[in-house]
């Protein structure tokens, strides 16, 4: 019987998720001819090239095409299993290892991965905060067992992963109590009433989400609705500095509205202003196509019926 050596057909299967050996070498922190000589060795014990040169890129052959196919199967169900396994009950804490994206707010997250802690079997926490992209690279290899995002995964990614919709909250405008009398800016009307008027958000200063979030995206699109133009006193990529600047009366900022009371409490600001028009969705973004590891069940369920219901 022949063997197949594993290794080799993983790293094969991250240069051809990847697309080319360079990124490869990033992602699993070898050196290129580490890879390549890896490579042509499972190409050797399968008798079939499984690249091809083009232009500067390689290209997967007919084999190639076919190997990917079955390696991302075999990757995909070794991600269940280590799922599986972590999920099942040792008399050990059990570990979840979560990404979660810096464009999602601590306390959207700290409410989300809460509901672990109702389990019957203690769960301990591991998280990372990145950029998405790089968070689902780590999910790929099984370096993550979960990412939380404001963004789902694009169709037709090359990787095996899955969204899973936790929910969408609408978005308020805060700023401290000075700024706000500064501004003629009242308390914004409760949830469901009529929209204030907002022309006296023309020439306010704004703390805005950093370049090519989702949130700055339709912040800018709702002000130039509105034909708004305002003065943008930073760009903030930590949910959490930029509420500290808030505060101190920065500026005006946007937050989650499922989180705007704790928002209130914890900085000292006021709501000033409510935009039904914008809705933040947040993604588990997880190598299951069906939820079967207990705590990201559990979380969930408690963002579909308590967070977000």
């Amino acid at each position: 019987m022949e063997w197949l050596n594993y290794h080799h057909l993983h790293y094969f299967w991250v240069v051809a998720r990847t697309g080319s050996i360079a990124r490869a070498c990033a992602e699993l922190r070898l050196t290129q001819p580490t890879i390549s000589g890896q490579i042509q060795k499972l190409e050797g014990s399968l008798g079939a090239p499984l690249f091809t040169r083009q232009g500067r890129g390689l290209a997967l052959t007919e084999t190639g095409r076919l190997v990917f196919r079955y390696a991302d199967e075999i990757f995909s169900l070794g991600r269940e299993m280590v799922g599986a396994v972590r999920g099942h009950p040792t008399g050990r804490p059990a570990r979840l290892s979560v990404g979660i994206a810096d464009a999602i707010p601590k306390l959207v997250a700290h409410r989300l991965l809460s509901a672990t802690a109702t389990l019957p079997q203690k769960v301990v926490l591991v998280c990372t905060e990145n950029r998405p992209d790089r968070l689902v690279a780590d999910l790929a290899v099984q370096a993550l067992d979960l990412v939380l995002s404001d963004t789902p995964l694009p169709p037709g990614a090359a990787v095996r992963l899955y969204n899973h919709l936790l929910g969408e909250c609408g978005v308020v405008l805060c700023a401290a109590p000075s700024l706000a009398r500064q501004l003629g800016l009242g308390a914004a009307s409760p949830r469901g009433a009529r929209e204030q008027p907002t022309d006296r958000l023309n020439g306010a200063p704004f703390l805005m989400p950093a370049e090519g979030s989702q949130l700055r995206s339709s912040l800018e699109l709702w002000l130039r609705d509105r034909e708004l133009v305002v003065e943008v006193a930073a760009e903030l990529d930590d949910s959490a500095l930029l509420k500290v600047f808030g505060s101190a009366g920065a500026g005006v900022f946007a937050v989650p509205d499922v989180i705007e009371k704790e928002v209130c409490a914890q900085y000292s600001v006021r709501v000033v202003a409510r935009l039904p028009e914008i809705r933040e969705r947040y993604y588990a973004i997880s190598a299951e196509r069906r939820i079967r590891h207990p705590a990201v069940a559990a979380i969930s369920a408690s963002a579909r019926h308590r967070m977000f219901g």
